[in-house]
């Protein structure tokens, strides 16, 4: 399986950290802590993907490092 980007950021507000995969339009998870939010985005990756091709959806391909401001 392609390996996407996955941003992680801290939530004050909710005392939570959510991650996101931003190839996969929506797909978000969270977590009480990085590893957990970690291994719910991968949960979340599998299921947004495979909703994709059950819909009949283009799967985006990885974008790694593309907009990435140097």
């Amino acid at each position: 399986m392609a390996e996407y980007s996955i941003f992680i950021q801290y939530d004050p507000q909710d005392k939570i950290y959510v991650a996101s995969i931003p190839e996969l339009h929506g797909c978000m998870a969270h977590g009480e802590t990085r590893e957990e939010a970690l291994k719910e985005i991968d949960i979340a990756k599998d299921l947004w993907i495979e909703t994709a091709i059950e819909d009949g959806e283009i799967i985006p391909e990885p974008d790694l490092f593309k907009d990435v401001a140097v």
